[in-house]
């Protein structure tokens, strides 16, 4: 007992346990912790991949009410699509070799669904080429995701398991409205990013649109006292159209100015819907149509204005919200502006830029999508009620 109350014996004691402590929070905690974000990282993973068959059942049900086995195996098979990008290393020639990459994977698309989908109309089978885009993409997103959880559990990567955790709440949310946009694409809803259609066909008014290139319509207008030229693709089937080639058709003759309108992402704390003007060509994705315009506008002199409509990039591709559809009011007031205050002379090229999903082809139609939107709308945010009411009390 004498030996315990020798206080140095206590502090030396005392050194040792704490030592011992710390040698098994040093060796322990690192398993605990990538234990800890395996797990959850595990459940994030599971969540994904059942965003991704969900997917799948959409696309399918689209496809046929009775799906046989053999249909799909095709569909399951054709879910693992992808297209490997043209070297760049020589930029000369890239944005063809792109182009080229582009329709041939398009082209697969459509020959796929014209196959699996014989008797569907032009305008469904346009729908659901959309479709297997946004179910391909979830699935591919699912698959990485996996792959990147799988060699975490088999390396044991403490850093590589915490970068996966940093970006995973931003790719769920991605990947959750990959969903919604399959959703949407499938069944003909309009999305965010088809903004500027929206705003072409109003202005095209009780005319009537003819196509001038694949997927592509035009109308010539008098508006405000000059010449237009309103583009966008043909709808209302998802199509994006070939914008690009138009464009450079139509520049064979005289024109005084290009205006695009098209969605925009939008900086954390904008608000959704807002509208901004600028100047440049606003066409996004891989960058072939935009290269077209800013070659012949180059060349020829031509003045490029660019109307936007913000957005983040998760409501781009998930049915349009009222915000956005306002926001089409106050766009075409300014592209009206923007035509009668226009000195040059010659021709004026309006494109509304976009997936046409949802959108029809002049006023008349435009009145049924609006409507349609609204509808929509109203049925995602009950949706979205029942979502936060089902997390709140667990089932």
């Amino acid at each position: 007992m004498v030996f315990f109350d020798d206080p140095n014996v206590m502090n030396f004691l005392g050194s040792i346990m704490g030592f011992v402590v710390l040698s098994i929070l040093f060796f322990f905690s690192p398993r605990l912790m990538l234990a800890q974000i395996s797990s959850s990282l595990e459940k994030t993973a599971m969540v994904i991949e059942g965003y991704s068959r969900e997917a799948r059942q959409i696309v399918m049900k689209k496809t046929s009410k009775k799906p046989s086995h053999d249909m799909k195996e095709k569909i399951d098979s054709f879910l693992d699509f992808f297209s490997i990008q043209p070297v760049t290393l020589d930029p000369f020639g890239a944005v063809k070799r792109i182009e080229h990459i582009e329709e041939l994977t398009e082209k697969r698309f459509k020959y796929f669904v014209k196959r699996i989908a014989p008797k569907m109309s032009p305008e469904e089978q346009a729908e659901l080429v959309m479709g297997f885009a946004g179910a391909v993409s979830l699935n591919q997103v699912s698959k990485i995701v996996r792959h990147y959880v799988e060699m975490i559990k088999k390396t044991k990567n403490v850093q590589l398991a915490m970068l996966l955790q940093m970006q995973m709440p931003m790719i769920e949310k991605m990947s959750k409205a990959l969903l919604s946009g399959t959703e949407s694409f499938a069944n003909g809803w309009a999305v965010g990013d088809s903004a500027g259609g929206l705003v072409v066909a109003r202005m095209v008014g009780d005319s009537k649109m003819k196509e001038f290139e694949e997927d592509t319509l035009i109308v010539k207008k008098n508006i405000k006292g000059r010449s237009v030229i309103l583009v966008k693709p043909r709808g209302p089937g998802g199509r994006l159209g070939k914008l690009g080639k138009t464009v450079e058709r139509l520049s064979r003759q005289k024109v005084a100015k290009i205006i695009t309108i098209d969605a925009a992402a939008k900086l954390e704390g904008e608000k959704t819907g807002s509208v901004a003007e600028g100047v440049g060509v606003a066409i996004g994705g891989i960058g072939v149509d935009r290269s077209y315009i800013e070659n012949l506008a180059t060349n020829k002199d031509i003045p490029l204005d660019s109307f936007v409509v913000k957005m983040s990039q998760e409501e781009a591709i998930m049915p349009m919200v009222p915000d956005i559809l306002k926001a089409t009011d106050k766009m075409i007031g300014l592209v009206e502006k923007n035509i009668s205050e226009t000195t040059e002379k010659g021709l004026i090229i309006v494109v509304g830029v976009g997936n046409t999903t949802g959108i029809g082809n002049d006023k008349k139609a435009t009145i049924e999508a609006e409507k349609k939107i609204k509808e929509i709308a109203a049925m995602m945010a009950k949706r979205e009620e029942k979502e936060k009411k089902k997390g709140w009390f667990g089932f």
